[in-house]
């Protein structure tokens, strides 16, 4: 596999320094990406970087992973309108290896073959070198004329942002431009890869493996990722679309790639999957047949949701996206955790009833449940005769016996009843 002729097809080069290719086709290559530890989770703004080190693997070429465990003391300027928070050591080595842990899905840290993934974090090098010898021995090399011509300071000095720049984010491209340097030297590094707002800190660090050790050394950046309208990628109203499923349950991430737009999907399928040029053109050509099927968005969804999380998390988060539509879910329904249940159900109606009633020996008939307990019906009369035309269901089943007992048996995680009247009118009712 050609990995630049792979990424080109994909629409994941942004720009690429002279020779980088010829390199890459010489022999096996060592290459990084630089991860920033700010959180121990990656999200699917990583994502892009994340398949270009697995395209790289793919290809042969051996890929390290780089948490930026010094850097993210600094925080990098690239892009952004304000200095971000620092963290302290002990929360960065936690980062770290929960990031490892995701990173894992994606890559061959285990591998027996040369081109095994390799994990560093930055801070291992940078925290033992003292501030004067840092300006001695790798400042002096850089010029600030050289520095000041990037785009992410000159935006940043230009007046768009109110707070100006500290030294210590202005220094971050010499750090970065170490990290380079230390990995050609140590590991054999011949190129880095990163989002296309990295271009300047990265070839700071070409610079500087030229200017000291008389090395050369490669550039390979990729666009950022942007939905068609215009609005910003991984972002949804509740934040960032987490890889942890503490943070962004399987059921919300499945349903994140399974909405986005048409011509989203054709672009990210490329981006964020494996899958032959050849299945895509096929996904792509079902879609213009039948767009109603978006065979695109749902094998998208599939691919990254078991790459991800699992393929059960995936089956999983089907069947509960088909919950609200099918008639025959009961069994689906109760296998749903909480978290889940509550995702399914959001923004459908909920009403309390009593935990107490349900748990007495005699429970609650449905009727009285359903009027006097929580207003699903304006009348007991209205309850019974949508029940005999069966437009009645508890937890996805047709109820048939207006005067049916409910008790705590009937409660979905000992907790909530889902009742639904007639074809569209869901209520959730939350037992306390």
């Amino acid at each position: 596999m050609n990995f630049v002729e792979e990424l080109k097809w994909r629409g994941m080069i942004h720009q690429m320094m002279p020779g980088t290719e010829e390199q890459l086709q010489k022999e096996m290559t060592v290459a990084y990406l630089g991860i920033d530890p700010t959180a121990d989770s990656l999200h699917i703004g990583h994502l892009v970087g994340v398949m270009m080190l697995k395209h790289l693997q793919r290809a042969g070429h051996k890929p390290i992973a780089l948490v930026g465990g010094a850097t993210g003391m600094i925080g990098d300027p690239s892009m952004k309108s304000q200095e971000r928070k620092l963290l302290d050591e002990q929360t960065l080595r936690h980062n770290q290896e929960a990031i490892k842990r995701q990173l894992a899905k994606f890559l061959d840290f285990d591998s027996t073959e040369p081109n095994a993934a390799e994990l560093v974090n930055n801070y291992d090098w940078m925290k033992q070198f003292s501030f004067l010898d840092f300006i001695r021995d790798v400042g002096k090399h850089i010029t600030v004329n050289y520095m000041m011509a990037k785009d992410s300071v000159k935006k940043r000095l230009s007046g768009e942002s109110q707070q100006g720049m500290s030294f210590t984010e202005f220094s971050y491209q010499l750090v970065q431009g170490y990290d380079f340097l230390c990995l050609y030297r140590d590991k054999g590094c011949r190129l880095q890869l990163g989002g296309s707002d990295q271009w300047g800190n990265i070839t700071t660090g070409t610079e500087l493996i030229r200017r000291t050790l008389g090395g050369e050394a490669f550039a390979l950046t990729c666009p950022l990722i942007t939905k068609a309208d215009g609005g910003k990628f991984g972002k949804t109203e509740s934040g960032n679309v987490w890889l942890d499923p503490r943070y962004t349950s399987p059921y919300q991430f499945y349903q994140f790639w399974l909405n986005v737009s048409d011509t989203d999907a054709e672009k990210y399928i490329k981006i964020f999957t494996t899958l032959s040029r050849e299945e895509i053109d096929e996904l792509v050509a079902q879609q213009a047949a039948d767009p109603s099927q978006r065979p695109l968005q749902k094998r998208l969804a599939k691919e990254i949701t078991t790459m991800v999380h699992s393929t059960d998390d995936y089956e999983m988060a089907v069947e509960a996206s088909k919950i609200l539509f099918s008639n025959h879910a009961g069994e689906a329904l109760r296998r749903l955790d909480e978290t889940t249940l509550l995702q399914v159900m959001e923004g459908v109606p909920q009403h309390v009833i009593s935990l107490q009633a349900l748990q007495s020996a005699d429970g609650v008939k449905l009727v009285d449940l359903l009027t006097d307990a929580a207003p699903v019906f304006p009348s007991k009369g209205e309850m019974r005769k949508m029940t005999q035309q069966g437009g009645l269901s508890v937890n996805k089943e047709k109820a048939t016996d207006p005067y049916a007992t409910v008790t705590v048996a009937d409660l979905l995680n000992g907790k909530y009843l889902l009742v639904q009247r007639g074809k569209k009118n869901y209520f959730l009712l939350i037992a306390q």
